[in-house]
């Protein structure tokens, strides 16, 4: 149980705030200490005789308590209550004069010096939360469609009007967001609704309304990871995701095996979809390169070297030439370094040696 602080309150005043966290983008005040009806100080015998202040703390409950703030207190001493807590997923900081003043007036301790800060001026304080994704507001709003509509929305994506809301609830909540109200225009595709998330105290005091529209999505192959140039992709290197179809282009790769094996022709950025102008097939023939010339046919097999005029991946039909006689054919590639002729060369390959 904890125990709010008349003193305190008294002491702190009752709108008095904290100053901001400065890493934060959105700092959230630590509000005024809290008060209650009991008066009592708490008993001296559960407050250690060296006090030193924690410079950081992370809670789930809307009070800071002085056992919060001091490791090694017990009993009543403890269970205190000193100032509100930031929001949900919020941080915030109490300065150390603010905590020391605080003390001194709940009876915790009578001089400023008997708490130590180890030099810092302010305590972090972070209310810890749940974070309420896009996908899962996008997940609760299909389900929706398909129970109360019919509306099969897996090729669909959601586009929220303004962007995915900032939204955080208590973090021992684990159940999936929940559909409260729902309505639908199947010619626009656009869409209301008002979520919730079961048991959430949060969302029930501040319901979570949205309205967007159903957006076509197409399967699209993405980096994982930054590509360097002649790099090969491996399997491990891309996945398959769903985007919107406008703007997508006709040449856009939706599937993982027309990019795995491939090399990269530029620098390919994780996350931006591939065009079959990204990659290439890995060549195993260069331009320049001294290659086998084979002609293989029942009872006859024929080799020469040649040089290859041009280069090839593997099932490329590339012209090479014999660097003696400097006769030129053609062949498909069949290997590293290894080109075969069709049977219907066997004369030119006679003729080329």
């Amino acid at each position: 149980m904890i125990r709010l602080s008349l003193i305190a309150l008294l002491l702190s005043g009752t709108a008095a705030l904290a100053a901001p966290q400065h890493a934060q983008p959105a700092p959230v005040a630590v509000a005024s200490a809290v008060a209650t009806l009991a008066v009592a100080a708490p008993a001296a015998a559960a407050v250690p005789s060296r006090l030193q202040l924690r410079p950081e703390i992370n809670l789930a409950r809307d009070l800071v308590t002085f056992g919060d703030l001091i490791p090694g207190l017990a009993g009543e001493a403890a269970a205190t209550a000193a100032f509100r807590a930031p929001a949900l997923g919020e941080t915030g900081t109490i300065q150390v004069a603010r905590i020391v003043e605080a003390a001194r007036g709940a009876g915790i301790v009578r001089e400023a010096g008997d708490i130590q800060s180890q030099g810092f001026a302010q305590v972090v304080v972070t209310r810890t939360a749940r974070r309420i994704t896009a996908m899962d507001l996008e997940a609760a709003v299909k389900t929706g469609l398909q129970e109360r509509f019919g509306v099969d929305a897996r090729i669909f994506a959601l586009a929220i009007d303004g962007g995915a809301p900032s939204v955080a609830v208590e973090p021992e909540l684990t159940g999936d967001v929940a559909v409260v109200d729902l309505s639908f225009d199947a010619r626009s595709r656009r869409l209301q609704a008002r979520l919730t998330v079961p048991g959430s105290t949060a969302m029930r005091l501040k319901p979570l309304r949205i309205s967007g529209q159903l957006v076509e999505t197409m399967e699209v192959v993405v980096p994982k990871r930054l590509i360097a140039r002649g790099e090969t992709l491996g399997k491990d290197d891309v996945v398959v995701e769903r985007r919107p179809r406008d703007g997508q282009g006709s040449e856009i790769i939706g599937d993982a095996r027309a990019a795995i094996d491939k090399v990269a022709r530029r620098a390919l950025l994780a996350g931006v979809p591939l065009r079959g102008s990204d990659v290439q097939r890995e060549e195993i023939v260069g331009k320049g390169d001294l290659v086998t010339i084979v002609y293989e046919a029942p009872g006859l097999l024929i080799t020469l070297r040649g040089r290859a005029n041009e280069a090839g991946a593997m099932g490329d039909v590339v012209s090479v030439t014999n660097p003696q006689s400097k006769r030129m054919l053609q062949g498909k590639v069949s290997g590293p370094g290894r080109v075969s002729v069709q049977p219907s060369a066997a004369g030119r390959v006679a003729s080329a040696q």
